[in-house]
Parts: C-alpha cells; sequence; structure tokens
C-alpha cells in the first residue's frame, strides 16, 4: 500500500462556500473522504491544508524521511506565485502530482502560469474532485 501526502493550499478550507460555479458545493472535508474511501484499497493518505506559504513550504521540507511514497499538491493561487514552493518541491526524490479541481485555461490568464507545476511529475486540471482520486491512481503501474 502506498503512503500518499496531499497538501492543499490556500482558500481550499473554503470549498463549498466560494466561487460554487467554479468548485462545487463540497468542501475539503467531503472531498478528502470521497477520495479515501475510492482508494483504501491502494493508498493511504495523510491530508494537510495551510493558507500560509512558509507553512507549506515547511512541510514539504518535512516530507524525507517520512516514508511517503508520492505527494498530491494543490497550491491553490501559489501556484501561480511560490517561487519558495517551487524551490521546496525540487528537493524532492518522490513523484510529485500537482492537481486543480478548475480548468486553469478556462479562466484568468494569470492562473495560465503554473510556478509550481515546473517541480511537478505531471498536472491534473479541470477534473473536480476527481482530480484527487486519478492522480493518486495515475501513481500504480
Amino acid at each position: 500500500m502506498k503512503k500518499i501526502l496531499i497538501i492543499n493550499g490556500p482558500n481550499l478550507n473554503m470549498l463549498g462556500k466560494r466561487e460554487l460555479s467554479v468548485y462545487g458545493s463540497e468542501n475539503l472535508d467531503e472531498i478528502s473522504k470521497w477520495t479515501d474511501e475510492k482508494v483504501k484499497t491502494k493508498a493511504s493518505t495523510v491530508w494537510y491544508q495551510s493558507n500560509i506559504e512558509g507553512e507549506i513550504v515547511g512541510r514539504i521540507q518535512s516530507i524525507p524521511g517520512e516514508g511517503f511514497d508520492a505527494l498530491v499538491i494543490n497550491p491553490g493561487g501559489y501556484s501561480h506565485t511560490s517561487v519558495a514552493i517551487h524551490d521546496a518541491l525540487k528537493i524532492l526524490e518522490i513523484p510529485i502530482i500537482e492537481v486543480h479541481l478548475s480548468q486553469l485555461y478556462k479562466r484568468e490568464e494569470f492562473r495560465h502560469t503554473l510556478l509550481t507545476a515546473k517541480a511537478a511529475s505531471a498536472i491534473m486540471s479541470g477534473l473536480g474532485k476527481k482530480s484527487y482520486y486519478l492522480a493518486i491512481y495515475s501513481l500504480f503501474d
């Protein structure tokens, strides 16, 4: 069984309350429970969320030595701006799948630049809550 860390960035704690037409009505807790149920026979997950860039960097830096097989990360708005998260991701020697619930290329132009994705093994965008589930399943042969 693979051990997967899932990091969620700013405003993802507000899912189910913000921009319902973009993100849907489910909150992060509901999405994490749905995902965990879908992958329970293949992976164990640890979910983490922070609105603070430095806390996300610190969590990424703590990954080596914790026995994680992969990282799934939704950096939220930091994906467009955070060199610090990008640099922290580059220290990892495990697969990194970046996910975005919305289809970024149908949104504002500034969302088309993904600094953090340059350090990712793969990107999933526009699949809603399925992004997490499919990211995890992409790690299996």
